[in-house]
């Protein structure tokens, strides 16, 4: 393969803006409160011990209904998921996470619009994607607009 002048702009424009984005007031903020979230003890202990859960469940769930542990295991994963989701730092951190991740998408998008409109741009769940026509299926086979 040979490298043009056209690669290299390409290239070093997509490096730019890499940058751009790295020094992002959405980014920063996530970087701070990522931090927060490892220098906490009790968010560590907590999610520790929900991955633990998690393996347990995992366990249970090769088994479905049938193991003996299915509905106890079952609610407590529950329980604790809402537990820690409430949590007033892994919250925060959810919430970070969740504008990042909505900058990158939002980017993806406009870049791959850019090239061609029909360009299908992946962004999370279909059913929730606020920017999506069609709410995740029509069942129309694409008549709506969105197939």
């Amino acid at each position: 393969m040979t490298t043009t002048m056209t690669d290299v702009n390409i290239l070093q424009e997509s490096h730019d803006f890499s940058e751009t984005i790295l020094s992002s007031d959405v980014f920063n903020e996530y970087i701070v409160v990522k931090k927060k979230v490892q220098r906490s003890s009790e968010a560590q202990d907590m999610l520790l011990h929900f991955q633990g859960l998690k393996d347990q469940y995992e366990e249970v769930q090769r088994f479905g209904k049938y193991h003996p542990d299915f509905h106890k295991i079952t609610a407590e994963v529950r329980e604790y998921k809402r537990k820690l989701d409430t949590h007033p730092l892994i919250a925060e951190f959810k919430a970070k996470e969740k504008e990042l991740e909505d900058l990158l998408n939002e980017v993806c998008q406009i870049i791959a619009h850019a090239v061609s409109p029909q360009i299908k741009v992946p962004s999370g769940n279909p059913f929730f994607d606020q920017s999506s026509s069609c709410a995740g299926g029509c069942g129309s086979g694409g008549s709506c607009g969105c197939g």
